[in-house]
């Protein structure tokens, strides 16, 4: 890491987000991983998923080893306009339909109304086919 260091917007960091050139964000700083991305032990997608973002949760959430930790700088590329991060990303559960708990019985209801009609008409063919073998 020299004196000078090349800042870049998460923009420009975004459109490196595939196999043939891969950049990341881990806290503040810029790694471009393309040549590492054969030789993570976690294969390449668990790096790929991480482009366009600040990936430091998902680094720090592995628990990497200091080794791992120190293999960065091989890789450091400069640093990131922490202005251009989004502070707070929101989540926002997906819509789902309200779940109303009167529809099982709703549904047992018309099962029934389709079963016991079945089972009136096969009893009644029962009883008709048992009179007339003991006739």
């Amino acid at each position: 890491m020299g004196g000078q260091s090349k800042v870049f917007t998460l923009a420009e960091v975004s459109n490196h987000n595939n196999a043939k050139d891969c950049w990341l964000i881990i806290s503040g700083k810029v790694y471009n991983v393309t040549k590492f991305l054969e030789d993570h032990p976690g294969g390449d997608d668990v790096l790929l998923s991480s482009t366009g973002k600040d990936a430091t949760d998902d680094f720090e959430d592995v628990g990497h080893s200091s080794s791992a930790r120190a293999m960065l700088d091989e890789y450091y590329a400069g640093d990131i306009d922490s202005s251009t991060i989004p502070t707070n990303v929101k989540y926002t559960p997906p819509k789902q339909p309200h779940y109303n708990q009167d529809k099982t019985t709703e549904f047992i209801v018309k099962l029934l109304q389709f079963l016991v009609p079945l089972i009136i008409l096969g009893v009644a063919f029962g009883v008709h086919f048992y009179t007339k073998q003991s006739a």
